[in-house]
């Protein structure tokens, strides 16, 4: 079955209001998003999951396809298997974040990938070499520790593995790394993705706040690709302004 990219778009955001709408180069926040996900290659359809009509307006004034979901789903993936349950022949569903404008289609394409090597793999994400001590000690950075077959052993807001002997720059600098940043994207096998929305949230997950310590906890595999740097989201007013500079340059 064909792989299909559906970005879920909530109107609400905490600390940028509206951010989807915010428009750079002439297009909003949302467009720019759309657009980059319609260059991934081995995708054959993309559709946004809104929770306001407004959304849905916008994503039909610029030509795309939306479909308006529950308001009171409590994440983006419940936002995400409602689709899944709307396009039966859609398989993976791929879930890219409706604020991340300069997302890389080769990124995409690669979670699609993954899934195609790894049938063993309930889901694929991808993550980054993490270099910088003050991303290792952020917690909005999340980090991932994987095992030798490219697997996710664990997902955290803390500087994991913990170094015991202290955090070097020669430690931060290894190669193959031994420190990844997580990045938000990802590819679910379509059972799975429903079977993973019908789920209570982990006791992990609710500790860490991170929705993939569900499946970590139920012993499903996810599998992660390296890429080499991590796409710009938009959180605040500053990296949206930051993001209409680069466009408008």
């Amino acid at each position: 079955m064909p792989a299909h990219i559906v970005i879920p778009a909530r109107l609400a955001s905490t600390r940028l209001p509206e951010k989807l709408l915010l428009r750079a180069g002439g297009k909003s926040v949302l467009q720019h998003t759309y657009e980059a996900a319609l260059r991934a290659t081995l995708c054959h359809g993309v559709t946004v999951a809104v929770d306001d009509p407004r959304l849905a307006q916008e994503v039909s004034d610029f030509g795309g396809q939306a479909l308006l979901t529950d308001p009171s789903h409590p994440s983006g993936t419940d936002r995400i298997a409602e689709v899944a349950r709307a396009v039966p022949d859609a398989d993976p569903i791929i879930n890219v974040q409706g604020d991340e404008p300069e997302i890389d289609p080769d990124a995409i394409d690669l979670v699609v990938t993954l899934l195609e090597q790894f049938p063993e793999a309930a889901m694929a994400t991808v993550a980054c070499p993490l270099r910088e001590a003050s991303q290792l000690s952020d917690p909005s950075c999340v980090k991932v520790v994987m095992g030798g077959v490219q697997r996710a052993i664990y997902f955290s807001r803390a500087a994991v593995p913990h170094a015991r002997e202290g955090v070097s720059e020669a430690l931060l600098a290894a190669e193959p790394p031994h420190y990844w940043h997580h990045l938000g994207l990802y590819a679910y096998r379509r059972e799975f993705l429903l079977w993973f929305a019908s789920q209570p949230p982990g006791r992990l997950e609710q500790l860490e706040k991170l929705e993939q310590l569900r499946a970590i906890e139920a012993g499903r595999a996810i599998v992660v690709g390296r890429v080499e740097s991590a796409a710009a989201g938009i959180d605040t007013l500053a990296d949206f302004e930051a993001f209409r500079a680069r466009i408008e340059a």
